[in-house]
């Protein structure tokens, strides 16, 4: 299998993976900064003023970059972490095009597990806040290396109220759906997905979505078993279950997950598991983000 050249590097469990970022696009011509918040170090890619039309939204691209302790972390999220830094690299190519793209690579969305006030993206949400930024299209790519199924989630959909926030939101989800369209035809789903970057957005009450990968075969069911059992989604988006079991029943709930996500933060998510053909339908999703022109 290919992959991009260095990767087996960046998920050997001893890589300094934010030195390794910034030397990976300082090399393709791509200038970046540091943006520290709260004992996490965000990585924020610098594209010159010509870059941005206020007429239009823009677009805040967000992959984070850490992972847990003893895990290569290929697909979570490292795969991504390579679409997105050559996605920047094209776009710097270009420097008569107007995108309208921000990047960041995140660190800190791991310990959305303790909360999701403990998450990196929390912290920078906020300081978007603070700014006042708050009507951007925020997209979160998150575990993109394996499968050719584009899974939108469907995080924000719960939000019942006709909110400022929630009309922002339904805006945001509808185009996406139209871009996973434009790309993918009738080969992208829209599911329960466990939260990523996407929650620390939410929380502050900046819409956000992510958009995950699965192999067609997991997808198909997954989506059978969301339809036989009503408590799986709960599971999923890290709920209480409505029923007792302790260890078996959590074990029961997990067994019905797709095989991908059962290997999130384990040795088996190395570079044996992705496909090959992921990394190009990222990086033709990210192109269409790109070309997106919604006015402001």
């Amino acid at each position: 299998m290919r992959l991009p050249q260095g990767f087996e590097e960046y998920t050997d469990l001893q890589c300094d993976r934010l030195s390794f970022l910034q030397d990976y696009l300082a090399q393709k011509g791509v200038q970046t900064s540091v943006v520290p918040l709260n004992g996490r170090k965000h990585l924020y890619v610098n594209f010159p003023s010509t870059s941005y039309d206020p007429t239009f939204k823009i677009k805040t691209v967000i992959t984070h970059y850490d992972r847990v302790p003893n895990s290569p972390g290929a697909n979570d999220n490292s795969a991504a972490n390579f679409c997105v830094a050559d996605f920047a690299a094209r776009l710097i190519a270009r420097p008569n095009l107007t995108h309208n793209v921000r990047i960041f690579f995140t660190d800190g969305e791991e310990l959305g597990e303790k909360g999701v006030f403990e998450q990196g993206a929390y912290k920078l949400a906020e300081l978007f806040k603070k700014m006042g930024i708050t009507h951007d299209d925020v997209y979160v790519f998150d575990a993109c290396g394996r499968g050719t199924v584009p899974i939108l989630a469907r995080a924000g959909l719960e939000v019942k109220s006709n909110s400022a926030f929630k009309r922002q939101f339904n805006d945001l989800y509808s185009r996406t759906e139209n871009l996973l369209r434009n790309v993918c035809t009738n080969s992208w789903m829209s599911l329960p997905v466990p939260y990523s970057d996407n929650a620390g957005f939410l929380a502050c009450g900046i819409p956000a979505v992510a958009i995950t990968f699965l192999p067609k075969e997991e997808a198909g069911l997954y989506y059978k078993n969301l339809m036989t059992d009503p408590n799986l989604e709960k599971a999923i988006m890290n709920c209480d279950i409505a029923s007792s079991g302790g260890t078996i029943q959590k074990f029961k709930y997990k067994e019905k997950m797709p095989m991908t996500w059962r290997m999130f933060h384990t040795i088996y998510d190395n570079v044996m598991s992705l496909s090959e053909e992921s990394f190009p339908l990222l990086g033709q999703l990210l192109d269409e983000i790109a070309s997106q022109r919604t006015l402001a």
